[in-house]
Order: C-alpha cells, then sequence, then structure tokens
C-alpha cells in the first residue's frame, strides 16, 4: 500500500507540472485543441494509443472475456490493434489530416458540415456526441471500483473524485497539449505496467508456466483453448468487431489524426501506435484468459472483480501498485480525450456555431476550458448517482460509431458519398441502434451485437443511397477531398 500512494504522489507532480508548462502553449483555439498542429509521432501514436484502451478493457472486458472464451479473446486485442489502429492511420490519418486542414474543420460536426455543404447535419451530429459520448466518458470510472477498494483500501467515489480532479485540472489547464504529453507519460506506465502483469500471471502458482496454463485450461474447457472461442465465436467476432471497426469513427480517436505534424510523423506514428496497441490489447485479454485458473467460480458473481482479485493473487506489492497506475492512467487518458472532443464540439459546433457567432477566439478558448471541467463533474455525477443515463453507457460506443462511421469513412475515400447518403447513414446507424436497444429492453449484454449491426447498417444505407442520388460537383470534391488531387499528379 506504500507503494501506491508514493507512485500516486509522483504521477500527481508529474501532470501537474505538465498541465503548468502547457498553460503558456494552449492560450491560442489552435493551441489548445490541437496543440498547434505540431505534435510528434510518439506523442500522437501514444496519444492514440491510451485513448483507445480505458480501465473498462483492462477491468471489465479482459476479465469477462478471458472467462468466456479463453485464450481466443487475444483476438480482440489483435483485433483492435489491426483494425481500430493500423487500418485507422493508413487509411484515414493523412487524408483527415489534408481534408480538415483545408477546410479549417476543427471538429467532426464541423467536417460534415463542410463535407456536405449542411449545417443541419452539424446540429444534429453534435447532438449525439453529446448525448452519447458523456455517459461513455462516465463509464471509465466503472473499472476503477473494485481495484482501488481492493489495494488501498479506500471507497471508490473517493478514487473517482480524485481521477476528475486530476484530469479536470490538467486538460482545463493545457487543453490537447498537455492532454497529449500526459498521455505519453501514461502510456510508458501503461507499457511497464502490462509486461509485469503477463509475466507475473503466467509465472504464479495457478498458472504454473505458459505450457502448463494452456494444459490446466484445456482441462477444465477444451474451449477455452480453442483458436477462435469455440461455441462462442458469434460473441467473441461481435465485440471484436465493436470495439476494433467502432474506434475508427469516434470523435476522439480521430481528432488525434488533425493535430499530428506531417506526413512523415504519420507514417512514425503508425507503426508505433500499432505496436503500442498489441501489446497493451493482447496483453490485458491474454492475462485475463487465465481468470479460470485462480477461481472455481466468477467471484461475487461480477465480472469486473476476476481482474483485480486475479492481480491481487498474482502480482507482489510494487508491482500492483504499478498496475493500479496502469488502470488509472488509462482512464484518465481515455477520458481527457473524451471530454476534450465534447467541450470542443459544444463550444464550436453549437454555441459559437449557432447560438453567438461572433464569440471572440480568447472568450471560445475559456469557453472550451469551462466546458472541460464541467462535463469531467457532470461523466463523475452520472457515474456515481444511479440514473437511466447510465443504461446509456453500454451502447454509447455502438451508438456513436454507428451514426458516423457511413458518413465519416465513405466520406474520406469515396468522393461519390453524397449529402442524402450521409444523412441516411447517420440517421439510419444511430436508429438502428435505438431500436434495437429499445426492443431488447435495454439488454446491455446484447449491446456489442448491436453497435455491429448499426455501424454496418451505416456504411451500407450510405453507400446505396449515395448511388441514386445527387451527386457534388468536381470543384466542391476538390476542396473536400484535396489528397485526390495531389494522388492524381503523383500518378
Amino acid at each position: 500500500m506504500v507503494w501506491s500512494y508514493i507512485l500516486l504522489g509522483v504521477f500527481v507532480v508529474i501532470l501537474l507540472s505538465i498541465g503548468i508548462v502547457g498553460m503558456k502553449k494552449s492560450q491560442s483555439l489552435d493551441g489548445f485543441l490541437f496543440g498547434g498542429k505540431n505534435v510528434g509521432p510518439w506523442i500522437s501514436a501514444f496519444s492514440y494509443g491510451t485513448a483507445y484502451f480505458s480501465a473498462v478493457m483492462f477491468i471489465g472486458y479482459a476479465g469477462k472475456s478471458g472467462w468466456i472464451y479463453g485464450l481466443s479473446a487475444v483476438w480482440i486485442g489483435i483485433g483492435n490493434a489491426v483494425v481500430g489502429c493500423l487500418l485507422a492511420w493508413l487509411l484515414f490519418a493523412k487524408k483527415t489530416r489534408m481534408a480538415t486542414q483545408k477546410l479549417d474543420a476543427k471538429t467532426m460536426p464541423d467536417y460534415f458540415a463542410k463535407r456536405y455543404d449542411s449545417e443541419k447535419m452539424k446540429i444534429v451530429s453534435a447532438i449525439i456526441i453529446f448525448i452519447f459520448l458523456i455517459p461513455y466518458a462516465a463509464s471509465v470510472y466503472m473499472g476503477l471500483s473494485f481495484l482501488f477498494e481492493t489495494v488501498l483500501g479506500i471507497k471508490y467515489v473517493y478514487c473517482m473524485l480524485f481521477m476528475a480532479v486530476m484530469t479536470a485540472l490538467y486538460l482545463g489547464m493545457g487543453g490537447y497539449f498537455t492532454s497529449s504529453i500526459t498521455d505519453f507519460v501514461q502510456g510508458i506506465i501503461m507499457i511497464a505496467g502490462v509486461v509485469l502483469m503477463v509475466l507475473f500471471v503466467v509465472n504464479s502458482d495457478p498458472v504454473g508456466g505458459l505450457s502448463t496454463g494452456v494444459q490446466r485450461l484445456s482441462e477444465i474447457d477444451s474451449q477455452l483453448v480453442s483458436f477462435v472461442g469455440g461455441k462462442g465465436w458469434y460473441g467473441l467476432f461481435c465485440l471484436m468487431f465493436l470495439s476494433s471497426v467502432g474506434a475508427l469513427a469516434l470523435p476522439q480517436m480521430v481528432h488525434k489524426f488533425y493535430a499530428i505534424r506531417d506526413a512523415k510523423a504519420i507514417r512514425s506514428a503508425t507503426v508505433i501506435s500499432t505496436a503500442f496497441s498489441v501489446l497493451i490489447g493482447a496483453g490485458a485479454y491474454f492475462s485475463g484468459a487465465f481468470g479460470r485458473l485462480f477461481f472455481e467460480e466468477v467471484p461475487n458473481k461480477n465480472y469486473d472483480h476476476i481482474m483485480p482479485m486475479l492481480l491481487q493473487s498474482a502480482l507482489p506489492q510494487f508491482v500492483l501498485a504499478l498496475i493500479l497506475l496502469l488502470v488509472l492512467s488509462a482512464s484518465m487518458s481515455t477520458l481527457s480525450s473524451v471530454v476534450l472532443s465534447s467541450s470542443s464540439t459544444v463550444t464550436i459546433d453549437l454555441i459559437q456555431g449557432q447560438l453567438k457567432k461572433d464569440m471572440r477566439q480568447k472568450n471560445v478558448v475559456i469557453t472550451m476550458r469551462v466546458l472541460c471541467v464541467l462535463f469531467v463533474v457532470l461523466s463523475f455525477v452520472i457515474a456515481y448517482f444511479p440514473t437511466p443515463i447510465l443504461t446509456l453507457m453500454s451502447f454509447s460506443w455502438g451508438a456513436i460509431a454507428g451514426a458516423f462511421l457511413g458518413p465519416y469513412a465513405c466520406g474520406i475515400l469515396y468522393k461519390g458519398t453524397t449529402k442524402a447518403g450521409a444523412w441516411s447513414g447517420m440517421l439510419g446507424g444511430v436508429g438502428t441502434l435505438l431500436v434495437l436497444m429499445i426492443g431488447s429492453g435495454f439488454n446491455a449484454a446484447r449491446a456489442p451485437e448491436f453497435g455491429m449491426y448499426a455501424m454496418v447498417a451505416s456504411v451500407v444505407l450510405t453507400l446505396v443511397v449515395s448511388l441514386f442520388t445527387k451527386k457534388f460537383d468536381d470543384a466542391h470534391i476538390r476542396n473536400v477531398m484535396p489528397y485526390q488531387v495531389q494522388e492524381a499528379k503523383e500518378k
């Protein structure tokens, strides 16, 4: 326990120091929102990776998926790295950076408005982000509860409060610059934590080494060492699809492409980010796969207790303290990315874009700082008090990805995407999720499946409707897709 408090103290000092330095670099809107659009490959890559993986993955998904699917749960982590990371950088990073800089689009709704010549699309997409992203921000607190109570012996609410205060402080002070630098520090902690976690779990007495552990899992159930999840392959596929493909269209992930320095930095960041994701994602699910060797049944009948109790059993105190920082880092980096996306959307797309169009840049930055703090507080309140909004947390990833995957991915990659097609994909995607969610009686267990259907609907509707509706003229396409002009010259 002493090590935990020592490491937490050092962690706090580092974060606050970065926040103070970041205040000088975030006075302008571009500085606060994009770090001056001069962020290097290592910081961009780590910022993307740490925003991707939160405590929900480390504690919730890793424990539950490992218990149900065994070693094949590692496919989720691999899918996250290959699709949610590598494919995202290869297909979208350069094009998104070029398009948003040419259009001077600062948020995803702002991009939609200019790509599809529709201010109404900006408003609708901003509302979707606000409704579903704030509950998603609240979900990142959930993975902390039992682990913090187990290791530190203090109530969960104080851990939540600590995380909220620290995130609000450094994000409010320095915006994207501070967030990205702290993400880099948090990423290093996550790498060290995952490596040690895997080593100690594999060499613990219940596992007894890799080959022995695999043999022991097969003796419990041969499906636990199946290549593709055994009889549960469909559930495994849905979860992998949601968490991998869904990342392509989440505003907080796409935002990382806006700020990176140049094409050379993108190439380096692609490799770094993918390697980071393979290690973190696969390492977490691999560790969770051995949960059945530690417990005969789900501890306390709660899947969220598997990883905390497994780690407490397998790890020495110093390593457990580091894992505590790992989970805290993963949660804070995700929370800061989500909150920055939410606050920028509300400030730029709703307040400045609709209510106060003559707002000075200085006031825009001040408003964004205030909203960053406000949204952290709001996410804390939602996570702490049982309300109907909590139900949205399980479906928020699928709802946002379902709404935006078609309009964003097709809009970036396919010049024939029309305004009607984008509207159909956006409304059809989120509508599919809502119909399935309500029709199932808000069955959270089917959230990955419903999210997958919503994303497929979004892309299919966008493309099909675009085939039969009025196309944009060539001048508009050259403006919103400047990379096509560059690619044509290169050929």
